[in-house]
Parts: C-alpha cells; structure tokens; sequence
C-alpha cells in the first residue's frame, strides 16, 4: 500500500490530479491494476488516504513546535503553527497540489474540513489553557482563525509549491492581529512553560 501511495503521491506532484488514474498508478508502480483494487476503491479513495497520511504528519508537527515553545503567546503559537504547516508542504508537495490545485474530491474536502475542526479545538484548548485568551475568544473565532489561515495558504500555494513568502508573512501578521484582539496580557508578552 505504501508503494501505492508513494508512486500517487510523485505522480500528482508530476502530472496533477486531473491526469491520475489507477492505471497509469499501476503502471508507475510496477502492479497490477487488480493490487490497487485490494486496497482502494478508486482513484478518489488514494487522494484521499494521501491527504489522511499527510494531516496526520502535520498534526504530528504542529504538536511538536507548539510543545517545544518555551514561551508561549498568540504569536509564537501561530507563527510555531503556520511553520509547520510550511515544514510538511516541503515535504509533501502532493498536498499542495491536491488541496490547494485540485479541490475537486467532495471527500477530501469534507475530511480537511473536519481536520480544521480537529485544529481549531487543539490550537484553542493550548491556548485556552495557557490563558492567553479572554473569555470572548470561543472556539468558533478559534475556527474562524483556522479558515483565515487555510485560505491565506491558498493564496500563497496557488501558483507553485514553494509558496509566496510575503503572503505568508504578511498572513502571519492578519492572523495574529485577529487573535491578539482576543488576548490577555499574557496572551499578548507570553507565559513561561514550567
């Protein structure tokens, strides 16, 4: 199955989402048509099982920047947030290409939505209970802050793999604002981690 996912993931990057099929995966992966069909449904279901494997890495690096910080404010959550989101696209450029170049797979849009949920209640919860927010920041200005973020990503993916620097920065710098409306003291200068 790796092999599978492997071979999806060069040629989407290669070739875009709108050229894959299983057979030209199968081709490339030197197996039968019939292998992939023990293992997925169809060209949907391996975009889709891409994208799983790719959210789950950036979970996983979002975990640990957010968790190495030694202060912790909006800031430095954000900015700690949105680099490792940056961190996995430069690995996996088939995200980059099947998110934000071929949103075409209704359930690939409905599990990113549900994985920036996923987000939002982390992202809010760390914060939360670090008291950096105040009593207005809810969860759903926690979601309203995820959606900004995504679609700033958008913006800065479009047009190639590499990203816009400056929409990036300057996405930073709208999403902390936002947040920072919504900030203590604390949330504002930072808090030791003990």
């Amino acid at each position: 199955m790796a092999t599978i996912l492997d071979t999806t993931a060069d040629l989407v990057v290669a070739d875009g989402v709108d050229a894959l099929s299983t057979r030209r995966i199968a081709e490339a992966a030197g197996v039968p048509v019939a292998s992939i069909y023990q293992y997925f449904a169809d060209k949907e279901e391996i975009i889709l099982e891409l994208v799983k494997r790719d959210t789950a890495e950036m979970d996983e690096d979002v975990a640990a920047a957010v968790g190495a910080l030694d202060a912790l404010n909006v800031r430095s959550v954000v900015t700690a947030t949105m680099r490792a989101f940056l961190d996995v696209y430069a690995r996996r450029k088939e995200f980059v290409a099947i998110y934000f170049h071929g949103r075409s797979n209704r359930a690939v849009m409905e599990f990113c939505r549900e994985h920036n949920e996923q987000i939002a209640a982390s992202l809010h919860a760390v914060m939360w209970e670090a008291g950096l927010l105040t009593e207005d920041a809810d969860l759903a200005r926690g979601r309203f802050a995820v959606e900004i973020g995504d679609r700033i990503l958008e913006q800065a993916f479009r047009d190639s793999f590499t990203g816009d620097q400056r929409v990036i920065d300057d996405g930073i710098e709208l999403l902390v604002g936002y947040l920072e409306r919504f900030a203590t003291e604390a949330g504002r200068s930072g808090v030791r981690r003990g």
